[in-house]
């Protein structure tokens, strides 16, 4: 636990962010991280350079860039593969909560796509270097060490090098699976568990899920956000993280699935709840390299959410600012151009039904009996991935058997799971794939 803020050296601004946080959300400010109440954003170069934007008519003389003719100054060499970017969105640097244009734009984007916010008072998003980025953040703001992270059992290993090597944090897991869906009991149960000898918990929700490609149903969706708000009513503080990274690739793969992000019920729900979305342009837009990303937060107490809203993200700022600077101007102006694009839907619609093709070509000959042998299928209906639980064989073994002898790259998770990432398959490539598996577990058994 964190000791009282007295105790701590804190900067005048960031006590003054503390000061709001504790006045309009005391248990907010008490979720923080020793870091998370030590930092804040400088009133510095870039708060002045801000001001100067606004105001210096005659010369501006604050920022650290060059410019040339009224824009910034450029190579012909770099912007002559930029055709129809004006240089003023490429070179400078980008404020660092992000663009202001593209934060707009994302909100309209979140509240279009999770009906269950209308109403709600949430946060402008926050720019970040994708999603990697905004868990680091969100690690650094609530995370001392020792504290928990509650995730499932079937996790993206990335969650373990942030939290637990860079911060000190530990992962509790309970499982993933009950029969053919979300064990909500799992969660229900280690989350009382963990809460009975400390005071905050950060839970992770990643869905659609990496490794599994699995979304919940309504009513698992249902449940899921009743386990956390009678979890808050007896007084647990918890830091509830919404990874959306697959948001929207939802297939209905078995039955329908939740469409909405668990941040949009989760907002506004508890005092004891701050809800945190990370979602971004990479896997929604198809722009894995522009590292273009969103933190959002989603108090729970409605009336003061605008206020502690703006104390955290001037810490997210501060954090931004001190770790990386700012997130590449041209990645947002390339977003910012894409979401206000009169086609932009009907594009993304068209990748979807690709995907779409995929997943069911993936669904219809994993679970072939002929494979029965070789293989358990998990649940999977959405997002990029499937996972399979390998019979007879160590899931490492057959991963570099596949690769050496067939030429099949597959991703091992655990001692008996493999990853398989339908995103990068052709339709056509889909029972050839699998038929290698087989043909790899079997040679590997007889051997």
């Amino acid at each position: 636990m964190c000791p009282p803020v007295e105790e701590i050296q804190v900067h005048p601004l960031a006590a003054d962010l503390n000061q709001t946080l504790k006045d309009q959300a005391p248990e907010v400010f008490e979720m923080l991280s020793a870091y998370g109440r030590r930092i804040y954003f400088p009133k510095g170069i870039l708060s002045q350079s801000a001001e100067a934007k606004a105001k210096a008519h005659r010369f501006n003389a604050t920022i650290g860039i060059a410019t040339e003719g009224g824009q910034a100054m450029h190579l012909e060499s770099i912007q002559r593969h930029l055709k129809g970017l004006d240089p003023d969105e490429v070179y400078p640097y980008a404020p660092a909560p992000g663009r202001p244009g593209l934060r707009s734009q994302w909100r309209a984007k979140i509240e279009k796509e999770n009906p269950s916010l209308k109403g709600k008072r949430f946060g402008l998003p926050i720019v970040t270097s994708a999603i990697t980025h905004g868990i680091s953040l969100v690690g650094e703001l609530f995370l001392d060490p020792d504290d928990v992270v509650l995730l499932p059992d079937k996790l993206w290993g990335n969650y373990r090098l942030s939290y637990e090597v860079r911060l000190g944090a530990r992962i509790e897991t309970y499982p993933f699976y009950r029969e053919e869906g979300f064990d909500v009991d799992a969660l229900e149960t280690h989350l009382a568990e963990v809460a009975r000898s400390r005071k905050k918990v950060l839970v992770l929700l990643n869905f659609p899920n990496n490794p599994t490609g699995y979304m919940p149903t309504a009513s698992e969706a249902d449940r899921i956000v009743e386990v956390l708000r009678q979890q808050a009513e007896r007084g647990t503080q918890l830091v509830v993280v919404a990874d959306d990274a697959y948001f929207g690739l939802f297939y209905h793969l078995g039955g329908a699935s939740s469409t909405e992000s668990l941040f949009a019920r989760l907002t506004g729900l508890h005092e004891n709840l701050l809800a945190v979305k990370l979602d971004g342009a990479t896997k929604e837009l198809f722009v894995w390299g522009l590292r273009c990303g969103f933190i959002t937060f989603g108090p729970g107490r409605s009336e003061t959410a605008e206020s502690v809203c703006q104390a955290l993200e001037a810490k997210v700022k501060g954090a931004i600012r001190g770790g990386i600077s700012n997130v590449p101007q041209l990645s947002q102006s390339l977003v910012e151009r894409a979401l206000t694009s009169p086609t932009i839907d009907q594009e993304r619609n068209q990748k979807h039904e690709v995907l779409r093709a995929r997943a069911e070509r993936v669904f219809e000959v994993c679970k072939r009996p002929r494979y029965a042998e070789s293989w358990s299928v998990y649940p999977f209906n959405s997002g990029y991935f499937m996972l399979v639980q390998v019979h007879g064989v160590e899931a490492e073994a057959l991963r570099l058997h596949l690769l050496d002898e067939l030429g099949v790259g597959l991703i091992s998770t655990s001692a008996k799971d493999l990853r398989i990432a339908f995103s990068c398959l052709e339709v056509d490539q889909v029972e050839p794939l699998f038929e290698a598996l087989h043909k790899g577990i079997q040679e590997l058994r007889s051997a």
